[in-house]
């Protein structure tokens, strides 16, 4: 194998430091002892279901499409897949040239594009997503028992740690029978639970280190089967501790009369209605139909009896986490007051984002902002956010920016109008509505924007400086350990550390047939990721 690009999804240098020196880790130890390597700076937003398509194709959101776990069409929302990716992935680029790779587990890869090789999709597809080739899947299982895109600490309840690091054993195992099959030029493997770890089990060192042991156990038995002449490791984002507040964009722009309140399930989406809990059940990504429960706590929603009230009541008693666990989410959400898309005139649709949308008239479906207001109500919207501080007296936000201040491209049209960075990444962005503008932050680790970055091989100079490196350079550095062009849409650069590839433009990308979206699952293991809270 020419080229192994290794990724551990939610890993920066702090995490590292602290696997190594517990001497979990001895394999990735030894590769970033021989690497050059520096921190790597995501994208906006750092969340993985738009940061590695940034990562893979080299192109910023506004020109892969792809900004958070919800795509949507006006109010219409579905979960992504890679049909929403639409920019050249680097394998795909790489197979033009007459190159061949195997894939496995990288997120949002379903369903898997044709090219010579194997891809066996990852985070956010179904648990039997469509790969390539067909019934790879099934190849898979019969080699070598066992595989699935979740894993234990992707359902509720702790997880055996046996059974966490029986998991990322599988990816190594699947890694190396496909190297075997397909002896491909290049090879992709990446690790989720490296990050989810940290959303379930943050200060548990026990668990932390039976991951990152388990990954480097895989990452050597994919090393041993790959022999390659160059390995690049790299991460989507960092992870850390937040230690400041939980900011509730929607309750403030409640407050500025920006945006409308419903109840009755008929307000802004939830990640874990659609996703996290169902579509691992075999239903569809969109918009879920009501039970008879559902229905029934609408009703009394809508007489004002929604589930904010009902917990006010409970809360005092004690009683308010007893009957959160038992009650059933879609029931819960039937009942809790949400933003309206249709009547409000900016909302945050999906924190993930990092952004405000503007309900535009003639972009949005039922817009009530006409285009003569669009720039007055953003240039409101960016100064209330700018303006706006903590319970502490701070800002909340190190930068409120237009969106074209950060995306460009044929889809900056589907990112939010305003974007939002919160300070050093210690506010926890919520789109709930919750009474109060600031809480305390429902997931004590989130992301960061440093990830990390080394590389070593044949190709790379491992005395070269990293101090720049940024997501989108990943793809033309790995691209250019292969001598092959990197595409004239990138917006990344070889890193110093291999030789600049040439610039070339490549065949347009063609639209992939979205009827080809899987309506069956990614549910309860979703459902407890610390990715979006509950109810946002």
């Amino acid at each position: 194998m020419r080229t192994l690009l290794l990724g551990l999804d939610g890993t920066c240098r702090p995490v590292l430091d602290s696997v190594f020196e517990a001497g979990v880790a001895p394999t990735l130890e030894s590769l970033f002892e021989e690497s050059a390597t520096g921190p790597l700076t995501s994208q906006l937003p750092p969340w993985t279901p738009s940061a590695w398509p940034s990562l893979y194709t080299g192109v910023n959101p506004g020109k892969h499409g792809v900004y958070g776990f919800l795509t949507f069409d006006g109010y219409d929302y579905d979960v992504v897949d890679a049909t929403d990716v639409r920019a050249h992935a680097l394998w795909e680029l790489l197979d033009q040239r007459g190159r061949s790779s195997v894939v496995v587990n990288v997120p949002v890869t379903a369903p898997a594009s044709p090219i010579d090789g194997a891809i066996l999709p990852g985070y956010v597809s179904p648990e039997d997503p469509p790969g390539h080739p067909e019934g790879i899947f099934g190849d898979v299982r019969d080699e070598i028992g066992p595989y699935s895109v979740y894993g234990p600490m992707d359902t509720p309840g702790e997880a055996a740690l046996d059974d966490v690091a029986a998991h990322s054993k599988t990816r190594g195992d699947a890694f190396a029978y496909l190297v075997e099959r397909f002896d491909p030029d290049f090879g992709f493997l990446e690790f989720q639970q490296t990050d989810t770890v940290f959303h379930r089990r943050p200060t548990d060192t026990e668990a932390i280190e039976c991951v990152f042991g388990a990954v480097d156990d895989a990452v050597a038995t994919a090393l041993n089967a790959a022999d390659p002449d160059n390995v690049v490791v790299v991460s989507d984002h960092g992870i850390g501790e937040y230690r400041g507040f939980e900011i509730r964009v929607n309750e403030c722009l409640r407050d500025w009369n920006l945006a409308t309140v419903t109840a009755g399930g008929e307000g802004m989406p939830s990640w874990d209605a659609i996703a996290r809990r169902r579509l691992q059940r075999g239903e569809s990504g969109g918009t879920p139909d009501p039970g008879l429960l559902e229905r029934g706590v609408s009703s009394l929603a809508r007489l004002g009896v929604t589930s904010q009230r009902i917990e006010a009541v409970l809360e005092p008693l004690g009683l308010a986490e007893v009957v959160a666990r038992i009650a059933p989410t879609d029931a819960v959400r039937a009942g809790t007051e949400q933003v309206d898309f249709r009547t409000s005139r900016a909302y945050m649709r999906d924190r993930i984002e990092l952004g405000v949308r503007i309900n535009l008239a003639g972009r949005e479906p039922e817009g009530v902002v006409e285009p003569d207001e669009y720039e007055a109500t953003r240039a409101e919207l960016l100064d209330r956010l700018r303006d706006l501080e903590d319970p502490d007296g701070e800002p909340v936000f190190e930068a409120v920016r237009p969106r074209e201040d950060i995306f460009e491209g044929p889809y900056l049209d589907d990112a939010p109008d305003v974007m939002v960075v919160p300070r050093q990444f210690e506010n926890f962005l919520n789109g709930s509505l919750l009474g109060d503008r600031f809480g305390t932050p429902r997931e004590s680790w989130n992301h960061k924007r440093d990830g990390i970055v080394a590389a070593t091989g044949a190709d790379v100079d491992e005395t070269a400086s990293l101090a720049d490196a940024h997501l989108f350079d990943i793809a033309p550095t790995v691209l250019g350990t292969f001598g092959v062009p990197q595409s004239t849409l990138m917006d990344g650069t070889a890193l110093p550390i291999v030789e600049s590839p040439p610039v070339e433009t490549y065949p347009e990308y063609e639209d992939r047939d979205a009827s080809t979206r899987d309506d069956h699952d990614v549910a309860d293991r979703l459902a407890h990721l610390g990715y979006l809270s509950e109810d946002q």
